[in-house]
């Protein structure tokens, strides 16, 4: 029995939930489940606006960052986490929704959930939450459209099938969504198009490759991308996205974190590792994710975390060390 068809089918309403790091994954799956229960009342939130990177997905318009207070339930996709709720959790209205609603988890990610109200939950560590609504809902339940949304989300986080969470069960699973009608090229068309960058955001890449810092003989790569940054670009082009594979590409780098500040003392990390320390790296840290990308969020001054984060970077790469040379 899918768990998802049961719990749409207890509701009349309901609202899908991201976090407020919207990936193509978490995107992908929310509209995919519009797709896939059309006999349902659904609508589609996010704390924050869809950024232009993501705009490939078709439907991604009717993401909308007002809380639909009519539905009867909701469900969250792609996180467990509680840091990646706090937009929602800091909003009374929003916060007692979720402590007095039924709520469907749907999430992929290998750190445990630490959600502050009681959920229902598809919960298991693979490569996207798009393979977790496809098992739970089964072949013949997904439409063509569904498929294209499915595809999105296990292309985004397996970077086109190339992490080292792309199994044989991951081509299996593109295979399948393609025999439902998905299509890799348009997909990958459309996305490539929005990603086309404007001299403007070319100029801002080379200003962030000159500020990369590294360490710890080279083998962590940091940037810093300061909050100004974030109003001038983000909505453009995500400075993450820019900065993150590059550094991934320098000789002899095995961790890289794009980190930003805010003006409430906020300071976010997103990490990608060439080994398996990513997920515990940023658990460290209150976050989580996966083990070769992740991220985090703390309220520390910039100065005074960076020594922290190179230290507990270093102990779990000379921990990993001795792991393989055992």
């Amino acid at each position: 029995m899918s768990k998802i068809l049961d719990f749409a089918g207890r509701h009349t309403r309901i609202t899908v939930i991201q976090a407020e790091n919207p990936d193509a994954d978490s995107l992908g799956s929310a509209l995919a489940l519009e797709e896939i229960l059309p006999n349902s009342e659904v609508s589609l939130y996010c704390p924050v606006q869809i950024p232009k990177y993501l705009r490939y997905l078709p439907g991604w318009d009717r993401v909308v960052d007002e809380f639909d207070f009519s539905a009867d339930a909701a469900i969250i996709v792609d996180t467990a986490a509680k840091v990646l709720l706090s937009k929602l959790l800091e909003k009374p209205a929003i916060a007692d929704f979720l402590q007095h609603k039924p709520i469907l988890v749907i999430d992929h990610h290998e750190t445990e959930p630490d959600l502050p109200f009681e959920f229902e939950g598809i919960i298991a560590s693979v490569e996207s939450t798009t393979r977790l609504i496809f098992e739970d809902v089964g072949k013949t339940n997904i439409t063509a459209i569904a498929a294209q949304h499915l595809l999105a989300g296990l292309m985004s986080d397996t970077l086109g099938l190339s992490t080292a969470d792309s199994r044989a069960e991951s081509f299996r699973l593109a295979a399948d969504l393609i025999d439902c009608g998905a299509n890799v090229y348009d997909l990958e068309q459309e996305r490539f198009r929005l990603m086309k960058k404007s001299q403007r955001i070319l100029s801002y890449k080379a200003d962030l490759i000159k500020r990369v810092e590294y360490h710890l003989g080279g083998r962590l790569a940091t940037v810093l991308i300061p909050f100004d940054d974030i109003q001038q670009y983000s909505d453009e082009y995500n400075p993450n996205v820019l900065i993150l594979d590059e550094l991934r590409m320098v000789e002899g780098v095995e961790v890289a974190i794009a980190l930003k500040t805010y003006p409430d003392g906020k300071l976010t990390g997103k990490l990608r590792a060439s080994l398996p320390i990513a997920e515990e790296l940023a658990a460290a840290f209150g976050g989580g994710g996966h083990s070769y990308a992740a991220g985090f969020r703390v309220y520390e001054d910039y100065n005074t975390f960076l020594p922290e984060l190179i230290q507990k970077t270093a102990d779990l790469l000379d921990g990993n060390a001795g792991r393989e040379g055992s």
